[in-house]
Formats: structure tokens, C-alpha cells, sequence
């Protein structure tokens, strides 16, 4: 082959320097190199919305020109709606064997790999030294919400990708109280919203018979809304006063569907339907009200379900017995006559599910709500993603009925799941 036609090496590396003598020529080697200034804006927005949020966040720390361009508006609204129907990044907290940490993997269809050869990495926490143990409150349009695991103060607002957090006020205590928080995003009023729900009492001499009783008669609902509108100085806790139902602390998730966080009632009888209601919290209005059940004979005298977010829609993930799961979503919200049963799931409890020895350690010791499956979400090609108690992610295929075990690099031994879209979103 003559040697004109082959493509000679280059020495000639990129420079990184931080000198300011030597950022323009910086600048245009990186330029030059990768031909960017060549392209189209919207040629080159098409390319970065289709990268993971790993990838996009190394693209930024490249060099000043493309870390200004990370920046666009336009790119972090494309980003994100792409990103939100590609298949999710899962987020491990584990709390196994010493403290708290958190770990992700990407499942996006950019990652084109098996789930074995997909690495989990750490994710660096900078708030460790004043929140060393912690709750995963929830994700919601980019962002975690973290609550101290101890006290339910501090609470901290946190991308974890590009890293930047924010720890809320200080908000009202009780001596003796039980907390539920609820994280959201309302996209009309553009503003996060961190719920805490407080059930208390007060004693008054009567300390010794009091702490053996768990019942808490008092309520009250507190709010705190964040937003670039808000600066420090005017984000502050509101009291919306009392709660109207009883809501069960350990069914822990509160999808946020519709722009309202959903929660599970504690067993009774809730405007005149027995077992357990679902309970929803508008965060635009801020207003509670009790979602229509599925007619299902187990759901309206049960206690065995949980909530899930299918695909956008409410979904109520039955345990009917006997290691079979029924999956109904609402096609419509707010319409009982949406409720549709999308799949059903026999054998699911004999899955090959890893055994620990300390499976009750930690986050999944109150956690789980006693369940041993939880359905986390539904991924692009239709399988479902389960979750079983201690820390082991299962697919089952609906078109073939088989379940398979989700194993990757570097996995916790013990974690809870939290399922997450990254975005560079930030409240400031």
C-alpha cells in the first residue's frame, strides 16, 4: 500500500492547561481537533442529547468553550426529554458494611452493553461530614432529596452528578414525633417542593406510659418550596396545618405522578372504603386528596400493595398470594375507570433471590414495609425491573414469562434502589 494513503500518526496532544497566556490557544486546539466549530448549533445539541449524563458531564469538564456550551438552556431541556424516555440510571444506597454511600449504574440504550459488563461507580457525597448517615427521601426531575437517617434534619437537595447540593433551613421539631417527607416537581409552577408530615404528641408527666404507646394524635403538614425565583433568604418552612389522614410511614415511596406525591393510608377506613387508601399531595395547589382504587377485591381489603410510576402513570403493584404479582396502572389520571390490570407476573417470590446474612441491616430494617418484591419501573423493551428485599434487581420478560438475574460490576451487597434520571438540573 502506498504510504501516502495511510493515515500518519500524531504526538500532537490536547493541551489542558489552566494558564490564562494559554487558554485561547486551548480553545481553538480543542476546536480544531474535534471540528465542532464546524457544526451547526443544533447539529451539535442533537449530538450531546443523546450522550448519558456521565458522558455529558466529562464533555463539560474538557474545556471552557464546551463547559459553556453545557450550559445552554436548549441543551438541558433536550437532554432531559430524551433522557426521560430512555431507560432510567439505577442508584444504589447502601449503608453495608460501615456508612452510607451512594452508587450508580446507566441503563440508557447509549450504553450498549450487557448488564454484566456495566460498571457501578461511586458517587461522591460532599455533605458526608455534617449528613454521614441518610434517607433517600426521593428523585425527582434530576434531583435527590436526602433527609438525616437519625433525626430527619439536615435535608439536602443534591444533584449527583454534577455535584452540587444544597441544604435546606431548619424546620419545626417535635420531642416526640414520626416523619414522612415527600419529594416533588410541579413543571407548571417550575418549582421543587420537600413535604415533611409530622405525627406527634406531648407528654406532660406521663413519660413512662406514653413511650411504650405509639400512637400519635397530633399532625401537622410542613412545606418548603425551592426554586431560582426564591433566594436563601426567603426559603423558609410553611405550616399548612393538619394532616387529614393517617399515612403509613414504612410503605416509604411516594411516586410523583401528575405533579402530585402519592402515598399509602394506614390500614383503616378512609371515606367509607376499608383497607389501605391512596393518598396524593398536589404540589401545586397543596392540597390532599384520596386517589379511586383499582377494583380489585385484594386492594379494597388488603393491605398488600405498593405504589409504583410506570411510563408516566400511576401504577398499584398487588401481592395476590401464592408468588403472584398484578400490575395496574391508570391510563388516565384521576379516573377510576382508567385503571388497567397491564400485567400479571406468576412465580415471582421463588426468583432466585441472593441470601445475606444481614438483610435486615440498615435501610432495608424498617424500609421494605415487610414486602419481598418491589417493582421499580418498566424499561424500554417492555421488560419489568423488580427489586427484592436486601438488595437483588430481577428482570421478568411479560412476552416470555422468564425472570433473569441483574448482575452488575462492582455491585453493592446491600442496597435499596432508587431509580433516577439524570439531568444537570439545579435549583440556583
Amino acid at each position: 500500500m502506498d504510504s501516502s494513503s495511510q493515515i500518519q500518526p500524531t504526538n500532537k496532544k490536547l493541551k489542558l492547561s489552566l494558564n490564562n497566556e494559554d487558554d485561547e490557544d486551548h480553545h481553538t486546539i480543542h476546536e480544531e481537533y474535534f471540528g465542532l466549530k464546524d457544526l451547526p448549533n443544533d447539529v451539535i445539541l442533537n449530538i450531546l442529547i443523546k450522550l448519558p449524563i456521565s458522558s455529558l458531564i466529562q464533555f463539560r469538564l474538557v474545556c471552557k468553550p464546551w463547559k459553556l456550551l453545557s450550559i445552554h438552556p436548549d441543551l438541558h431541556r433536550l437532554h432531559q426529554s430524551a433522557a426521560a424516555n430512555d431507560d432510567p440510571t439505577l442508584l444504589f444506597h447502601s449503608d453495608y458494611p460501615i456508612r452510607n454511600h451512594l452508587s450508580f449504574v446507566e441503563l440508557s440504550s447509549d450504553c450498549d452493553r450487557d448488564d454484566d459488563c456495566k460498571i457501578v461507580r461511586k458517587i461522591y457525597t460532599p455533605f458526608s461530614g455534617s449528613m454521614p448517615e441518610f434517607n433517600v427521601v426521593g428523585s425527582c426531575n434530576g434531583l435527590l432529596c436526602l433527609s438525616d437517617s437519625l433525626y430527619g434534619e439536615p435535608v439536602f437537595l443534591f444533584n449527583p452528578f454534577s455535584m452540587d447540593y444544597l441544604e435546606l433551613p431548619k424546620s419545626k421539631q417535635f420531642q416526640e414525633q414520626e416523619v414522612l417527607f415527600g419529594f416533588g416537581f410541579h413543571p407548571d409552577s417550575n418549582e421543587y417542593k420537600v413535604v415533611k408530615i409530622v405525627y406527634y404528641r406531648t407528654w406532660q408527666g406521663r413519660r413512662r406510659i406514653i413511650r411504650k404507646n405509639r400512637n400519635y394524635p397530633k399532625s401537622e403538614v410542613q412545606i418548603l418550596t425551592i426554586s431560582k425565583q426564591i433566594d436563601d433568604k426567603s426559603c423558609s418552612w410553611r405550616c399548612l396545618g393538619k394532616v387529614p389522614y393517617l399515612l403509613d410511614k414504612q410503605a416509604t415511596e411516594g411516586p410523583v405522578v401528575n405533579g402530585r406525591i402519592h402515598w399509602v393510608s394506614r390500614p383503616g377506613r378512609i371515606t367509607g372504603v376499608p383497607g389501605r387508601a391512596i393518598v396524593s399531595f398536589d404540589l401545586k395547589d397543596e392540597l390532599f386528596k384520596v386517589v379511586a382504587k383499582p377494583s380489585h377485591a385484594v386492594v379494597n381489603r388488603g393491605n398488600n400493595y405498593h405504589l409504583a410510576a410506570i411510563k408516566g402513570c400511576l401504577a398499584v403493584v398487588i401481592s395476590c398470594g401464592y408468588g403472584k404479582l398484578e400490575i395496574w396502572v391508570m391510563k388516565e389520571y384521576d379516573r377510576k375507570e382508567s385503571w388497567v390490570k397491564e400485567f400479571v407476573i406468576h412465580g415471582a417470590f421463588p426468583a432466585k433471590v441472593v441470601s445475606h446474612e444481614h438483610r435486615d441491616y440498615g435501610i432495608w430494617r424498617w424500609r421494605s414495609g415487610g414486602r419481598m418484591v418491589r417493582v421499580l419501573c418498566v424499561l424500554k423493551n417492555g421488560e419489568i425491573l423488580m427489586e427484592y428485599r436486601g438488595g437483588s434487581l430481577v428482570k421478568y420478560d411479560p412476552k416470555w414469562k422468564e425472570f433473569k438475574d441483574v448482575v452488575f460490576n462492582r455491585m453493592p451487597k446491600l442496597f435499596r434502589t432508587i431509580v433516577h434520571v439524570g439531568t444537570l438540573n439545579w435549583v440556583r
